[in-house]
């Protein structure tokens, strides 16, 4: 129906044009005779019209669009463990240790723990059996080849080098956790585990940083 409106609309142009074309040669033509016949009035069909609608509440239905809250906080640590053997490591405890302080001021927020390596890694996993983080070290010597018969072309620090690489990116390198009334608000079983993937290790650090809303 919209198409049918156009090209009737163009039809009355043409007319009008001609109209003028063919009474410009006549003296006594007036200048009333050159305006342009009434178009017609727009047709009421829905199908030719858009309608935009916007709502003039004023309020608003996501909690982010409120101000920032006054008590906001930021805290931030970087910790060294030392070295230690290749393998999964439970660290849950020491990292409390060392941030318990700061982590008891915040109402609620996020912890992020950054690993400043690349042949470690950061994950979280059992926190009760042992045998899960030996299982897990079983898992990634078998799934990443190792040794002189290894496809890889870096080996200029051993052959456990570039192994360690890919099992680092594998886990990752970083970790967030929800602070709720000033604890890691993990699972029953959950722990955090530093997986070391060299023979002989270095000392690791893991930067620490907790964002949220103070007590």
């Amino acid at each position: 129906m919209q198409a049918v409106a156009v090209q009737h609309h163009l039809g009355i142009r043409r007319q009008w044009i001609r109209r003028i074309l063919s009474s410009s040669s006549s003296p006594s033509s007036s200048p009333s005779s050159h305006s342009p016949p009434p178009l017609p009035a727009a047709t009421s069909s829905s199908a030719n019209r858009i309608s935009i609608s916007s709502s003039s509440s004023s309020s608003s239905s996501m909690a982010s669009a409120s101000p920032l809250n006054n008590n906001s906080r930021w805290a931030q640590k970087t910790i060294t463990i030392p070295p230690l053997p290749r393998g999964c490591h439970l660290l849950t405890s020491k990292i409390l240790k060392e941030i318990g302080h700061d982590l008891s001021s915040f109402k609620c927020g996020l912890a992020h723990l950054f690993l400043q390596h690349t042949s470690a890694s950061l994950t979280i996993n059992e926190n009760y059996d042992s045998d899960v983080r030996e299982d897990t070290e079983t898992f990634l010597s078998t799934i990443v080849p190792e040794g002189n018969s290894a496809p890889w072309k870096h080996t200029l620090e051993g052959p456990d080098d570039m192994p360690a690489h890919i099992k680092s990116s594998m886990f990752g390198c970083s970790l967030m956790i929800p602070i709720t009334d000033g604890k890691l608000n993990m699972g029953t079983w959950q722990g955090i585990w530093l997986c070391e993937h060299r023979d002989e290790a270095t000392p690791r650090r893991i930067v620490i940083t907790l964002n949220g809303i103070g007590m």
